[in-house]
């Protein structure tokens, strides 16, 4: 299971917020291209960015802020936020970003999805944001009327590379990760789920690494990591080992 530490962008800054909340942001660090270089220093094989203002803006926003992070690294990248049009997904792309991750339009407009699946295959992941079960959009500023799940089942067999599910209501509140809704999840689609959400400690993690049959891939980390609550090394260790066998799946 892949353990993937979050960065993310509000106003060239690397932050975390409670809930979604813009203004409920905390800056961690202002050198963003700093802060990918002690991830990767600690170990991790993989950097989940959030362009926040692009999420709500609907266009990238952060792109000096990701440009510095993609030439401080040599891990690869997934980023979302605001990645609305095969044009943008094109240009994050040619400017070293591994994976884009295709949030507001996966709801808004799933041919797209598709359209990117097989211009750029193994490139496109798809972010679904939940408050209550039900997909939230733009920012997670909209809640809409679809479950997650039957967004979700849209995209299997369209090449989707991963599913990335979030807890709203737990993300940055340091509650605990939904292991139950994100298990259940994965169960249901081939498509490989990363979890995201929640995430408080050692606990968290190894609650989701015994549910990795379901097909849960890998997990996001953000606030947890900066205050010092989850060990780098331990967090990698435990979930780098052998997953569980079960016939669950």
């Amino acid at each position: 299971m892949i353990l993937y530490p979050a960065i993310d962008l509000k106003d060239g800054a690397c932050v975390r917020l409670l809930r979604g909340e813009m203004s409920q942001a905390t800056v961690f660090n202002t050198d963003p291209g700093e802060q990918a270089r002690q991830f990767q220093d600690q170990g991790f094989e993989w950097l989940h960015l959030v362009d926040l203002n692009g999420a709500f803006e609907g266009r990238p926003v952060n792109a000096e802020a990701v440009d510095r992070i993609l030439a401080s690294v040599s891990m690869p990248v997934q980023l979302g936020g605001g990645i609305r049009d095969l044009k943008t997904i094109g240009m994050w792309l040619e400017r070293g970003v591994r994976r884009v991750i295709l949030g507001t339009i996966a709801l808004r407009d799933p041919a797209l999805v598709k359209d990117a699946c097989r211009a750029f295959p193994g490139k496109v992941a798809v972010g679904i944001d939940a408050r209550e079960g039900f997909v939230a959009v733009s920012g997670w500023a909209e809640t809409s009327n679809i479950k997650a799940l039957d967004l979700a089942l849209k995209f299997e067999d369209s090449g989707v590379a991963a599913i990335i599910y979030t807890d709203i209501n737990r993300d940055g509140a340091m509650a605990g990760v939904n292991v139950e809704a994100t298990s259940d999840l994965a169960f249901h689609l081939t498509t490989p789920v990363i979890a995201s959400g929640g995430v408080s400690s050692i606990d968290d993690l190894r609650a989701l690494k015994t549910e990795e049959h379901t097909g849960i891939e890998g997990v996001i980390c953000g606030r947890a990591l900066y205050d010092g609550r989850i060990d780098p090394a331990e967090a990698l260790a435990l979930l780098s080992a052998p997953a569980v066998p079960s016939e669950a799946k």
